[in-house]
């Protein structure tokens, strides 16, 4: 699979996932107060895919630099210097991702070795927490592209690069 059609299933995975959740919570919602009755498991539901659309959103937003950045003494200093340190917090952040996801995928052995199951869904927990491991791993790739990308010279880092942003208000925020 090609690395558009990747990021194109990333996206329809997450928009599946928010009219999952949407869906979800408007039947409950009638069922509740149309009916007087409701799903038992919708909640416990909309919680996990809550989490698979965070974490799945985490690696969009790096790839699309779409997440917050405050680079107003990264853009202060030298070019040579703004490289190096975005490139330490490039580092810093995948040392980050993948302790979670080293983390996250311990969590899930332990999980199938206890044989936890959900609360109010017939699923071995393990099967629902897998959103933590797939999240932290596609974050970790999407980290990974951004080093590449700086160490080529045609990107600038985590959120360094002002992409969408109208001009006039780039050159608004940098006025003294």
């Amino acid at each position: 699979m090609g690395l558009r059609m990747f990021d194109r299933a990333e996206e329809y995975l997450a928009a599946g996932l928010l009219a999952g959740i949407t869906l979800l919570t408007f039947t409950q919602v009638v069922l509740r107060y149309v009916f007087d009755t409701g799903l038992i498991w919708a909640l416990e539901a909309t919680t996990y895919l809550f989490g698979w659309l965070v974490l799945i959103g985490m690696s969009i937003g790096v790839r699309t630099n779409s997440h917050i950045a405050v680079d107003l003494l990264l853009a202060a200093l030298p070019a040579r210097a703004r490289k190096a340190v975005a490139f330490f917090a490039v580092v810093l952040s995948l040392l980050y991702a993948l302790l979670m996801f080293y983390g996250s995928a311990t969590l899930i052995s332990q999980l199938r070795l206890f044989g936890s199951f959900a609360h109010d869904i017939p699923l071995p927990r393990w099967i629902l927490l897998l959103s933590l491991p797939v999240g932290f791993a596609l974050l970790s790739l999407r980290i990974i592209q951004v080093a590449v990308a700086l160490a080529r010279g045609t990107g600038e880092g985590l959120g360094a690069a002002n992409e969408g942003i109208p001009q006039a208000l780039v050159d608004e925020e940098r006025r003294p």
